[in-house]
């Protein structure tokens, strides 16, 4: 069935939001990105992880008071279209979606690589395919099943938290907060760690599915960053003080080491299976957001048209979502996303930008521009914090997400003309 509408339906509350905000957050990244930051930071994890949740929390005030003006399905392509101009909101369109999907992929082959290493990129097809499946059949059975998933996962990280803590391998002295590796050290760790937080922007991209969004939406995004923080606060606490800095910037999956450490073997399967839970509910809300995204670019002609048709009965985007999910799976089955993920994290950034940009345009007073002109100088500061090779490669594609723009003026011009 297809249909020529374009309406969504609004239907989610603000617990259903708040959930899946929380599966987007406290997703796999808690399983993983841990490791890569204290290798990063050195005693500065701690450090970095509240620079990180000070631009995640300018980023999340700065989207809600836009989503709440603009409760549209698109998030920051919208906002940036309406406050800056059409060129704006498409480049933050453009650094969404392609940077998203290659997160998707990367999630993907995550839950591969903890259900059957050996078959990693059959599962993440398999994986794609079914949560693609679940995305059509509506709303509510995404936000249905990221509840479960968030249930499982606050499980999971509860027993890791609990555990640790309570191991005699715990140690105070392994909580010194320092700078060993320098402030350049705790701004690439914060880089990052702000991706564990970067899924408040799922709450904004479905203002269209949301109920009384003016209401909803600035109460969800604080709710949500609150408890991941809390959250992700309390897991670094507790994998830190079992296996200090060093140990945890060389661990390939921390959580895993730490309660292996802390004499818990049998709490290992769980952390495995709990990592893979995780990265579906990661990859479920990617696929919600990065559908939701093209849907709104091609309402407006950046994608083809065919991409904004809306199903007459379950009020979802199918034809993005059916789109979005042959992208991935053709990732996800033939490339190593890893070298992606780097632009993906510079393209997240951008965007983020973007919006602090746009809720800037939102107030003339000095009070109210505030938060946004932090998290942009936060977002460019991170951004540019990463790997040379990430930036160049982020700068690269969004250079031809720019030329792309450029040339489809051209084209218009010459047929109007």
């Amino acid at each position: 069935m297809t249909s020529t509408g374009t309406a969504l339906r609004r239907t989610l509350g603000v617990r259903d939001a708040v959930v899946v905000g929380l599966g987007s957050m406290v997703g796999a990244g808690v399983f993983s990105a841990l490791g890569p930051a204290a290798r990063a930071a050195g005693s500065g994890l701690l450090p970095g992880l509240a620079l990180a949740a000070v631009v995640a929390y300018c980023n999340a005030m700065s989207s809600a008071r836009l989503a709440a003006r603009h409760p549209a399905s698109g998030g920051t392509y919208v906002y940036g279209r309406e406050r800056l101009g059409p060129f704006w909101g498409y480049l933050a369109g453009w650094a969404f979606v392609v940077g998203k999907t290659a997160s998707c992929a990367a999630m993907a082959l995550t839950v591969g690589a903890y259900v059957w290493p050996g078959q990693a990129h059959g599962v993440a097809v398999t994986a794609v395919v079914a949560l693609t499946a679940v995305n059509y059949g509506g709303i509510q059975k995404s936000a249905w099943l990221t509840r479960v998933i968030v249930a499982v996962v606050l499980a999971v990280l509860a027993a890791v938290v609990v555990g640790c803590l309570a191991s005699g391998r715990a140690g105070a002295g392994r909580l010194d907060i320092g700078l060993s590796s320098g402030a350049g050290g705790v701004l690439q760790a914060a880089a990052l760690l702000f991706f564990a937080f970067a899924g408040y922007a799922r709450i904004a991209t479905l203002g269209e599915e949301v109920r009384d969004p003016a209401r909803t939406i600035p109460r969800a995004i604080p709710l949500a960053l609150g408890i991941a923080l809390v959250v992700y606060a309390c897991v670094a606490v507790a994998v830190l003080a079992v296996l200090g800095a060093d140990r945890l910037g060389h661990a390939a999956a921390p959580l895993a080491d730490a309660v292996r450490t802390a004499s818990l073997p049998g709490l290992v399967p769980v952390v495995r299976a709990g990592a893979a839970v995780a990265a579906l509910g990661s990859l479920l809300s990617l696929i919600l957001g990065v559908s939701r995204t093209t849907l709104a670019m091609a309402r407006d002609g950046h994608l083809p048209g065919a991409l904004a048709a809306v199903h007459p009965r379950f009020q979802v985007p199918h034809r993005a979502e059916l789109a979005v999910g042959a992208v991935v799976a053709v990732l996800a089955a033939t490339v190593d996303v890893r070298g992606a993920i780097g632009f993906s994290s510079f393209g997240v950034l951008a965007y983020y930008a973007l919006a602090n940009a746009s809720a800037w345009t939102l107030s003339p007073a000095a009070s109210a521009r505030v938060v946004p002109v932090v998290g942009l100088l936060g977002c460019a500061t991170l951004a540019f914090a990463l790997p040379a090779v990430s930036v160049a490669v982020g700068a690269g594609v969004l250079a031809v997400g720019v030329a792309a723009y450029a040339v489809r003026r051209w084209a218009r011009r010459r047929r109007t003309g």
